[in-house]
């Protein structure tokens, strides 16, 4: 089913002592989209492939939802708000219930060395409409996905803000002690774990047009999030009213996620460390501005970074947002 080759990195930590690059073999199940394309590989970890079958096997429900996204690309802003529109806005739940364990991270005990959970399990396990994160491009994801058609949000990044906001998170979380030039060439490279980066962003724009697909854009959330909560709820059939969608932003605006005792990153941290039994470094919130990039970035890294979309969107209509 698979086939995969070790690949040479020098952003191995304690969590993951090697990578892989692993490929679908047979892709005829995956829906075309707008174009033929040869869905995109992924760089991950090699005890990933104890789970690669069991994952492209998993049993899907039309109630599931599925949220996918790169890592550093938004993905626990959309995980609390599409877990909150699809359970009619349940916000003292979702205040007592960390966000990892109402909206379970798939390949989680896969890619981490000795995890004693098995998160496949967690997910098969789920209470019903099961909520799952996954940051596995398009084509190591249930077969189930494009036959029983569950809704599936995905959330895009501009990769020069996914860059700075993933190294850190490489620093802290992974335990990565290199330099950060470092992990910025590995990214141009697509040697990080869960890259190709545009690839895997591009696969999901390929099928955007399928009725239970979701395609949002990060800056987008940052810069008009009513207009995206409107698109959203709309996707789930949902209906509430303007105070109901006020509140709504409200909780999730930057400020209020950031206290937010369950989906805030410390939140995170001690569910990973749940999960994990390992002892992870807590990163503060940093503001996610819009082109954070331009702090942290040389103008020759983001030149680099704008060289590399282009080349990787050649051809395409899509494009990232500043």
């Amino acid at each position: 089913m698979f086939s995969y080759r070790v690949i040479d990195s020098q952003l191995t930590t304690d969590l993951h002592h090697q990578q892989i690059e692993i490929r679908l073999n047979d892709t005829a199940g995956i829906p075309n989209g707008e174009q033929k394309r040869t869905p995109a590989h992924c760089v991950i970890t090699p005890t990933f492939l104890d789970a690669a079958a069991r994952i492209r096997n998993l049993t899907v429900y039309e109630d599931d939802v599925w949220i996918v996204t790169f890592p550093k690309a938004g993905t626990t802003w959309t995980q609390e708000m599409v877990w909150l529109i699809d359970h009619d806005l349940d916000y003292g739940t979702a205040s007592k219930v960390n966000l990892l364990e109402r909206s379970v991270f798939l390949e989680l005990s896969w890619v981490i060395l000795g995890c004693p959970v098995d998160t496949i399990q967690q997910v098969e396990h789920l209470p019903r409409p099961r909520h799952i994160k996954t940051h596995l491009p398009l084509a190591f994801l249930p077969s189930q996905l494009w036959t029983v058609k569950p809704r599936i949000v995905y959330c895009a990044r501009n990769p020069k803000d996914v860059a700075v906001s993933y190294m850190h998170h490489y620093h802290h979380l992974h335990g990565f002690t290199g330099p950060k030039e470092v992990f910025f060439d590995g990214l141009l490279a697509d040697k990080v774990l869960w890259c190709p980066q545009v690839k895997h962003a591009l696969d999901f724009w390929n099928i955007r047009q399928l009725d239970h697909v979701l395609f949002l854009h990060f800056e987008e959330m940052k810069k008009d999030l009513t207009s995206v909560l409107l698109r959203v709820i709309k996707f789930f059939n949902k209906q509430y009213d303007e105070a109901q969608l006020e509140q709504l932003a409200d909780h999730l605006s930057f400020d209020t996620m950031r206290k937010n005792p369950s989906a805030n990153n410390m939140a995170l941290c001690k569910g990973i460390e749940s999960i994990s039994g390992r002892k992870v470094k807590f990163e503060f919130m940093r503001k996610g501005q819009v082109g954070c990039y331009k702090t942290e970035l040389s103008p020759d890294y983001i030149d680099r970074f704008q060289r590399f979309i282009d080349h990787e969107l050649d051809g395409s209509d899509f494009r990232y947002y500043e």
